[in-house]
């Protein structure tokens, strides 16, 4: 392999671009007409304009994706995270058309999209998950009442297809029950198109872990320990951590060896993320995602390992070099996203030319980012338009040079979450640890 397409934008392009120019790799950047000025287009070997800026024409076109790795002759295509990267239509239309996808097979990321399969997957492997109705819901009011009395009330309505906070409905009684399957029932099919629906137990109060893996699919894998990724709003992360705070190492062993053990079974290929909702010392799986999460720099921090070089690397037929007994956890990282937003105004995104930007620096800091002072932050896509790294030898020093960090960080010209991120490192509750994925947005009230 020696030329790859970069089919995505932002800071995860120039991530994937750096990894690529670390390894000796050619770099193809398809871009939107919106994004001309974007620094991995700049820098990329070759680049390709391949629509217009609504994301519908241009990074969601598959067809023009596909046509813009044909002409520039490249071997592989990298979706880095969101759009298209866990869509197994285009795996499947990538690899039809001769090239490498890089990242799981088509199957795979078919299997685990949909949060019925992937329940039961994840069951077959021993990975524990949240007590449900084990498959999607029927018609029968009465069976529907009935499982919902045996899981136990609160329990949430989840959309099979659905994901990112989006499809799900809490019942806490049963006179809302029948109403509200019918409602989820209705939304999934406008929201997703499958109309199927399922029942787990709704967890009140959980902590959202994850564990991040790589696979070969050549009988390899292993597990880099776990992140705390409980600072959301709207079930949007915010900050996010690694390793999680009161996790043992005992409970990261077992947890780490149960997705082990499933990425084994269902013949998992890449870098992958199980993520669970922890409870009273218990881990619940909720799903999978196929694919590089922006919050991956935290578990690259403590682990020390590449994980976009070790997604190109299987992607090109290697093994993996590296064995369980190999990964130490070394010291705390910690991650704040930095969002082109205002919290004061409901936050409202803050589209517009960046006319100062001047970054942190020091031991322990990492900034991943595509802006530049003079760079106009479009209003069509997602408002990320950063991601500020600490590392340190303990988790007060990570939350001390992140204070720091966050304090030098200057962005002029449109407004950014920068000083809400400077209140959560500041809360009591954030140093604390261990606060579950309702805290912040309680904590919202005070914090802006």
């Amino acid at each position: 392999m020696e030329k790859i397409l970069i089919a995505n934008r932002g800071e995860i392009a120039l991530r994937v671009l750096r990894a690529c120019r670390e390894m000796g790799l050619r770099t193809v950047a398809v871009h939107s007409e919106a994004d001309r000025e974007l620094k991995h287009v700049l820098l990329a070997d070759e680049s390709v304009c391949i629509g217009p800026a609504s994301s519908t024409d241009s990074y969601l076109n598959q067809p023009a994706i596909i046509a813009a790795a044909e002409v520039t002759d490249a071997e592989a295509i990298h979706p880095g995270y969101g759009f298209l990267s866990e869509n197994a239509d285009f795996a499947e239309k990538v690899e039809n058309s001769g090239f490498i996808f890089i990242g799981p097979r088509p199957e795979t990321i078919r299997l685990m999209g949909d949060k019925v399969s992937a329940i039961k997957a994840m069951k077959a492997a021993g990975v524990p998950t949240v007590p449900g109705s084990g498959g999607p819901l029927g018609d029968d009011d009465e069976e529907n009442k009935r499982i919902a009395r045996e899981i136990g009330y609160p329990v949430i309505i989840k959309a099979s297809g659905g994901g990112g906070g989006r499809g799900m409905r809490v019942v806490h009684t049963e006179s809302n029950l029948i109403k509200s399957i019918q409602m989820t029932k209705t939304e999934a099919q406008a929201a997703f198109g499958n109309p199927e629906v399922y029942m787990e137990k709704f967890l009140e109060n959980p902590r959202h872990i994850e564990i991040q893996v790589l696979a070969d699919g050549q009988g390899n894998a292993i597990h880099l320990g776990e992140r705390d990724c409980s600072m959301q709003r709207r079930h949007q992360k915010v900050v996010e951590e690694a390793p999680a705070p009161g996790i043992t190492e005992e409970q990261r062993q077992r947890i780490g060896a149960a997705c082990v053990q499933a990425c084994l079974d269902i013949g998992y290929r890449g870098a992958g993320t199980f993520e669970f909702l922890y409870e009273n010392g218990e881990f619940y799986f909720i799903e999978m995602n196929t694919r590089l999460q922006v919050e991956h720099p935290v578990t690259e921090q403590v682990t020390g390992i590449d994980l976009v070089r070790a997604q190109i690397e299987i992607a090109m037929g290697k093994p993996l070099s590296i064995r369980q007994k190999d990964v130490q956890l070394r010291g705390h990282a910690i991650e704040c996203r930095i969002n082109a937003e205002n919290p004061a105004k409901n936050f409202m995104p803050s589209p517009g030319t960046i006319k100062r930007l001047h970054l942190p620096g020091g031991p322990g800091v990492r900034w991943d980012s595509h802006i530049y002072t003079g760079y106009t932050v479009p209003p069509y896509y997602d408002s990320m338009i950063g991601k500020l790294i600490t590392h340190g030898e303990s988790r007060d020093v990570a939350i001390a040079r992140m204070e720091h960090a966050l304090q030098e960080l200057v962005i002029l010209g449109i407004d950014t979450n920068v000083h809400l991120q400077r209140e959560i490192m500041a809360d009591g509750g954030f140093r604390e640890g261990g606060q579950n994925i309702h805290y912040l947005e309680h904590r919202l009230e005070h914090l802006v």
